[in-house]
């Protein structure tokens, strides 16, 4: 497939960068420095603004996908779909954060005491990212949470998948590596199974 991948030599976007190639798909890294994407086959580098709602559309226009991997605070999310819409390419993925998920019924991760006050503004801003998407009749999107911790590690291809809950394992710890982040998501871009959802991975 032809993917935009909007963020691509951001800690997730690289990672992503990297699973689609190796699957042999044709990138397009949507990039404000497009000097620091890695060269390689079937990547095209391309300078990009966020902010950019009709510079952004006709950088995405021709893709079969479009791959949101930006950070919440650093973007608008009605630009983004705005951008994606106006292009006409109707599979939209986004980088979720965890932030939303529900640790207990009616009770989302950064509402309780433990979350960290730095991450908070993010959080909440993808939360309602999350909530903007969900208000969308046309576009066909899927918003992937990682676990509380992800950071830079193996590509196992071993995880689980749930729908809004935070994921925890046997010994209470919440993670996944970046890697297995992008293989999910990947996966979920070849054989869509969460259309208009928000699901997430965790191990």
């Amino acid at each position: 497939m032809k993917i935009a991948l909007i963020g691509a030599t951001g800690f997730i976007g690289s990672r992503l960068l990297a699973e689609l190639t190796s699957r042999g798909h044709q990138v397009t890294a949507i990039v404000r420095n497009p000097e620091k994407v890695p060269p390689g086959a079937g990547i095209t580098a391309l300078k990009g603004d966020v902010y950019d709602k009709d510079g952004l559309a006709a950088l995405l226009a021709g893709h079969d996908a479009v791959i949101s991997a930006v950070h919440f605070t650093a973007s608008d999310p009605a630009v983004l779909l705005a951008a994606v819409k106006r292009s006409g390419v109707a599979r939209y993925l986004v980088v979720g954060g965890a932030g939303s998920l529900e640790v207990a019924p009616g009770v989302k991760l950064f509402d309780t005491k433990e979350f960290p006050a730095l991450y908070l503004d993010e959080a909440r801003k993808g939360g309602a990212f999350l909530d903007l998407l969900k208000g969308e009749g046309d576009l066909d999107w899927t918003f992937l949470s990682p676990s509380a911790l992800i950071e830079p590690g193996e590509r196992t291809g071993k995880f689980r998948l749930g729908k809004d809950q935070l994921l925890v394992d046997d010994n209470g710890q919440s993670r996944i590596s970046a890697e297995d982040y992008a293989i999910a998501l990947v996966d979920e871009l070849e054989k869509p199974a969460h259309s208009r959802q928000r699901f997430t991975v965790g191990y």
